[in-house]
């Protein structure tokens, strides 16, 4: 059982469903279709909308009016773009990032022109203005396509309510243009062949006008909102390493002070007593001096064993795996090690941040699991470092926030790691952390 550390729900994972290709392939034309229809009357609209509340609100801000006109049209630029967002997953076919809008806050007219401070509000009424050239071209194509596709492959069925060239002279269909005898097999079996060949490119030429207009507005639509995830992210980090560092601190300060700190108080008042002692009784003083040194090597003890909580010399020396072994040896529950690493050293934080999780892991271990074995397990695959800690114990791991390992999520993300920890009542408890290698 390993305690204090944030609990991450697990759920189990069903195995995946054949899919069948064919209706992968149907549901996404369907989707790139209904974008295309969809998207060029919502095209036009956020076009004429825009501009034109651009140009009334900008010739009108010698009065102020165009103030609040600029910051509705830029409001309702904003409307366009969500709906053009909730799109772009389906059709992109991966998730795209939503940014964060400045919010509104201060007075009234610091309120009122928050929209016209936000970038993300200007990126989105360009979007809106240079977004329709793509909506005419994407809505063209896709009709024309699905046009001419089932046109043709219908042909033969409506072939009789056109007018006959027989009778009407004036009316010549695509056989008699191309200098060939107009008959209905004829006409049928043609127009049929050229459904036939729109219908099988139909798939990959609407996915390519959906993909262009999609690309475009993800340029301007989630550009901003990704370099605003990964801000938040490096912040996270920061914050987690400020975080991490400050339990790390306590911990060693409490330590410390309840440690060697008390040991060394003793030691100066034994010494002090053997000072008094050493006129008036030498083999009391003698005795007293003994017990000094005897405490002063378990003081020495006691902060060569805090020394290698924190970074222990073999580590920098030798490696994590020999570190890992050294961590391993010192435990008093058996640990099965297994460590597959590469030949050359990783980098410094990354031995360092596997070293504290495993010490920290087999700490717990030792002291909540009632465990009878352990297994460490340490691999780097590709780019990745998997540090994976499993007990036998009684399981039921309780979040316990500020204390014990609820630090070592926040030190994993701070080097772009996570940490998942599975323990359900009864046990086995295993906590796996992954960071980078590099």
């Amino acid at each position: 059982m390993i305690t204090d550390t944030a609990v991450l729900p697990t759920t189990s994972v069903p195995a995946p469903l054949p899919v069948d290709r064919r209706q992968g392939r149907f549901r996404q034309l369907a989707v790139d279709t209904g974008y295309a229809l969809a998207g060029f009357p919502a095209g036009v609209a956020a076009f004429v909308v825009v501009v034109t509340g651009l140009a009334v609100g900008t010739g009108l801000l010698v009065v102020w009016v165009g103030v609040a006109v600029l910051a509705a049209t830029l409001l309702a630029a904003r409307g366009f773009a969500t709906a053009e967002r909730a799109w772009l997953p389906a059709v992109l076919g991966e998730a795209v990032p939503r940014p964060v809008y400045r919010r509104a806050e201060g007075r009234p007219v610091r309120r009122l022109i928050t929209p016209l401070r936000d970038p993300q509000s200007w990126l989105d009424a360009l979007h809106a203005v240079l977004r329709l050239p793509f909506v005419i071209l994407s809505f063209t194509v896709t009709v024309t396509s699905w046009a001419v596709a089932l046109g043709g492959l219908t042909y033969g069925l409506w072939d009789w309510a056109l007018p006959d060239a027989s009778r009407d002279p004036g009316n010549t269909d695509l056989l008699e243009l191309l200098g060939f005898e107009s008959t209905a097999f004829r006409r049928i079996a043609l127009y049929a062949l050229i459904g036939l060949v729109f219908a099988l490119l139909l798939p990959f030429v609407v996915r390519a006008v959906a993909l262009l207009q999609a690309g475009f507005g993800r340029v301007l639509l989630t550009s901003r909102a990704a370099t605003q995830a990964e801000i938040g992210r490096l912040a996270g980090g920061r914050d987690a390493a400020v975080a991490a560092e400050a339990v790390a601190l306590r911990r060693l300060e409490r330590d410390i002070h309840d440690g060697p700190q008390q040991r060394l108080v003793r030691l100066g008042m034994d010494l002090a007593r053997a000072q008094r002692q050493l006129d008036r009784d030498p083999d009391a003083a003698r005795e007293t001096l003994g017990e000094a040194a005897g405490l002063a090597r378990e003081t020495l003890e006691e902060l060569r064993a805090l020394s290698r909580g924190i970074a222990p010399p073999v580590l920098a020396d030798r490696g994590l795996a020999a570190a890992l072994a050294a961590l391993a040896a010192r435990s008093p529950v058996p640990v099965d090690l297994a460590v597959d690493l590469p030949t050359e050293r990783l980098a410094p934080v990354t031995e360092n941040t596997a070293y504290f999780v495993v010490s920290e892991a087999l700490a717990n271990v030792a002291k909540h699991s009632g465990a009878t074995a352990c297994r460490v397990e340490v691999t780097c695959t590709g780019t990745r470092l998997r540090v994976v800690v499993e007990d036998d114990g009684s399981g039921g791991a309780v979040a316990a926030p500020g204390h014990g390992l609820a630090g070592l999520a926040d030190r994993l993300q701070a080097v772009d790691g996570v940490l998942v920890v599975d323990s359900p009542r009864g046990g086995p408890t295993r906590l796996t952390g992954d960071l980078p290698c590099a």
